[in-house]
């Protein structure tokens, strides 16, 4: 067995947009940082999401209705949730644990972590964005959410009313108000939601990667590889420092390791002995050119389960789920029906020379993130579990990680996303 390399100060496992800004954060506090992923810097998931900063969004899934929705979508097999049935049986102890956050959890609770947590990464992500010279990709036009009738804009005003309780701003809008808002929207929205906080970024691969950049600039470095195992080691007086074992036979020694690796995370967190219930959300979607349509800001169909977005790159059509895991191929005839919808919804959009796409979201059953430090070896400290959030969360989460590498107080309670609330 190969010897392992001297120590590393700081190991982050995962290039994604939460592993870059932990290193980001890490790097400007001085610390050496080596980041590792199997392919790149925001390469996967976090190159094709929605976009969005969604810092109004603290609601938990298990309460923004999808229970309710459940049997509807389920029965259309290109609806909003899809459950392939050969992955169901793997799948049904996250149902379970999804149904009880949703039926039992103490949703006051839940919702006021979520809302601190959104404090935070609009705090953290506007500052990062300024001393990283990205505050130039950030886009503050708003969301508008769209109600094909009004008993579905009445189901919506609970969910308004909470985020009301938390200085969220928004303003329901109709007729001519909601046409200047989104030109050329078709006549079967009766009303919407304008908010008028809701920011999106220009291309989030993009912002990624120049975040990386800034990460770089203090210091931190790259390497490619595929991480296969994470071992403790005891050092005597020296204390514990970790062997992350690669697929390519490496052994890289760190004093700290700090895994971010999205969906696979909870594999990583498994062989230390917390057992995560992390599920994988697949996500599609399809970006088209520029000029397929004049999207004004983000528009979201809750009760589609899908967004549309204008990118500098182009307009993202995408979002939906399917729960099914991390093996099965590709189901592209999921972003095909959102493409379909799209067309309806924006008569005139231009559904030609599109891109498909799929990533997986790291979920879990309670939609909280998983953020502290490993049971059996606290110099690993686990940043997964975002959901549809990762992009929005990634600021704060890096300062988190930061605070709990430097043994520095929390700006938030941890508590609520503690590794063994499970």
């Amino acid at each position: 067995m190969p010897e392992p390399t001297p120590p590393f100060d700081i190991v982050v496992i995962g290039a994604g947009i939460i592993g870059i800004c932990a290193a980001a954060q890490l790097a400007e506090a001085g610390r050496q940082v080596l980041v590792l992923d199997r392919t790149g810097v925001c390469e996967e998931t976090s190159s094709g999401n929605a976009a969005a900063f969604a810092f109004s969004d603290v609601l938990p899934l298990a309460h923004k209705g999808m229970l309710r929705n459940l049997p509807r979508w389920l029965a259309d097999p290109l609806g909003p949730l899809s459950i392939p049935p050969a992955y169901l049986p793997s799948l049904l102890p996250w149902l379970i644990r999804f149904w009880r956050a949703g039926a039992f959890g103490d949703r006051g609770a839940a919702v006021a972590a979520q809302a601190g947590l959104m404090k935070l990464a609009e705090a953290e992500w506007m500052a990062l964005m300024q001393r990283s010279g990205t505050r130039g990709m950030l886009r503050e036009d708003g969301s508008l959410e769209l109600y094909e009738s009004d008993a579905e804009f009445r189901a919506s005003l609970p969910g308004w009313s909470e985020r009301d309780r938390f200085g969220i701003g928004f303003r329901h809008v109709a007729g001519n108000e909601m046409a200047e808002l989104q030109p050329g929207l078709s006549q079967q929205f009766v009303k919407g939601t304008f908010v008028p906080g809701w920011k999106t970024v220009s291309d989030p691969k993009e912002l990624g990667k120049a975040i990386w950049s800034y990460a770089e600039a203090n210091g931190a470095r790259f390497q490619r590889a595929r991480v296969a195992a994470l071992r403790t080691v005891s050092k005597g007086q020296l204390g514990q420092s970790i062997e992350v074992h690669c697929e390519d036979g490496r052994i890289l020694a760190a004093r700290t390791v700090v895994v971010a690796a999205g969906a696979w995370s909870h594999l990583l967190a498994g062989q230390l002995g917390d057992r995560i219930p992390l599920e994988t959300e697949r996500g599609y979607n399809t970006t088209l050119p520029s000029s397929a349509f004049d999207v004004k800001r983000q528009l979201i169909f809750s009760g589609h389960g899908f967004v549309i977005t204008p990118l500098a790159t182009g307009v993202r059509v995408g979002g939906a789920v399917e729960l099914g895991g991390l093996q099965r191929a590709p189901n592209f005839a999921r972003s095909k029906a959102m493409l379909e919808k799209a067309r309806r919804f924006l008569p005139g959009l231009d559904a030609t020379g599109g891109r498909e796409w799929m990533g997986f979201r790291p979920s879990l059953p309670d939609s909280l993130p998983v953020i502290g430090q490993a049971k059996a070896a606290p110099n690993v400290v686990y940043a997964f579990g975002h959901g549809h959030l990762g992009l929005t969360q990634a600021a704060a989460t890096g300062r988190l990680i930061r605070d709990l590498v430097l043994g520095q107080s929390s700006a938030i309670d941890l508590s609520p996303f503690s590794p063994r609330r499970f």
